[in-house]
């Protein structure tokens, strides 16, 4: 008989917090006990997310490492540079989940660069369909999760790269990312009225946060010298993305059949990330709610270029359903446990 875990999660009243409570509460061995947050602790769970009616009254309590005493699992769905000092006051027995990008670089150049912070370390990286990833995750107490656009750009591509189809260079990554992947906290830029019915680039010219983390990727699945362009673009839809990648074939002869035939290969038997048949390209409303990962890939023949589309919704495939992938396997638990490959339409 499987044992039952005592989970918290630190950051219950963002989306990201949210989307693991919902999760959690279908998770067939899982007890949810601390739910707490920053400046909304003290309230009603349910006035944050009124849609996790079974812990609609719940009171949220205030992040501290007291608040998880006797919990046998801790998510942190905590902002950015927020997780370091709460994961080190944790017991080393509980095991921590990190939504954000603590510990998610290995190299700490690359994260002072980009985060402006002393690096706080490293763990082992949640993201399971790397190769060898689930074994480095069975028995993990410390796992940092990948970023939503990472795991979406790692899934489209890894398989070219891996083959020796593409060898990293000169990749571009275009994203379409709905704006619940910038959190719950009220931004100008994010208000209704100037999202709906428009398009807008951020991060642009290789600030994005999670440049140097898909270089790490690429290079983890054996590209030697990996460069990336990557523009994501804000777009009015609550929750999704789409990647559109290309990168320059290493021998430009190659054709979409035996590019396909690689993707083939590596996605069949993951439970969680579906190659599409041929010709049919994937939507975001096909993954919403679910863990899923849809990926397509052809060949651009007139300029010598792979060409690899995937969706995921970047709350469950993207953050909390990893999160929760990750568990199980820390656990040894099915992998799929309380998880879905079937998204929600319309």
């Amino acid at each position: 008989m499987l044992m039952r875990l005592k989970v918290g999660v630190a950051g219950a009243t963002g989306y990201a917090g949210g989307e693991l409570l919902r999760l959690l509460l279908m998770h067939p061995q899982v007890e949810i006990g601390a739910v707490t947050a920053g400046g909304s602790a003290g309230s009603r769970l349910g006035e944050h997310q009124p849609h996790l009616r079974p812990l609609a009254d719940r009171v949220v309590g205030v992040t501290t490492a007291e608040a998880f005493t006797g919990h046998d699992v801790v998510f942190l769905a905590l902002p950015h540079g927020a997780s370091a000092e709460l994961a080190m006051a944790l017991p080393a027995d509980t095991t921590v989940i990190d939504c954000g990008a603590d510990f998610r670089l290995t190299d700490a150049a690359d994260w002072q660069k980009f985060y402006g912070t002393e690096h706080a370390g490293s763990w082992p990286y949640g993201l399971p369909e790397l190769p060898g990833q689930r074994d480095v995750l069975r028995g993990a107490t410390r796992i940092a999760l990948a970023g939503c656009n990472v795991t979406a750009a790692t899934l489209a591509l890894f398989p070219a790269i891996q083959a020796g189809l593409v060898d990293g260079h000169d990749i571009t990554v275009t994203g379409a990312v709905g704006p619940s992947g910038a959190g719950k906290a009220a931004k100008p830029h994010l208000l209704g009225s100037e999202l709906m019915g428009s398009a807008t680039p951020y991060g642009v010219g290789g600030v994005h946060r999670h440049t140097p983390e898909m270089l790490q990727n690429f290079r983890a699945v054996g590209a030697s010298n990996p460069t990336v362009s990557f523009t994501p673009i804000l777009v009015p839809m609550a929750r999704g993305i789409l990647v559109s990648c290309t990168a320059p074939l290493a021998d430009p002869a190659t054709d979409a059949d035996t590019v396909r035939a690689a993707y083939e290969t590596a996605y069949a038997d993951e439970p969680f990330v579906e190659l599409l048949p041929e010709g049919q390209w994937p939507q975001t409303q096909w993954v919403n709610g679910s863990n899923n990962c849809l990926v397509q890939v052809t060949v651009d023949p007139s300029i010598g270029r792979l060409v690899a589309l995937s969706v995921l919704d970047n709350l469950t495939k993207g953050t909390a359903g990893q999160g929760i992938q990750a568990l199980n396997l820390s656990q040894d638990f099915d992998e799929t446990l309380g998880l879905t490959a079937m998204g929600v339409a319309p």
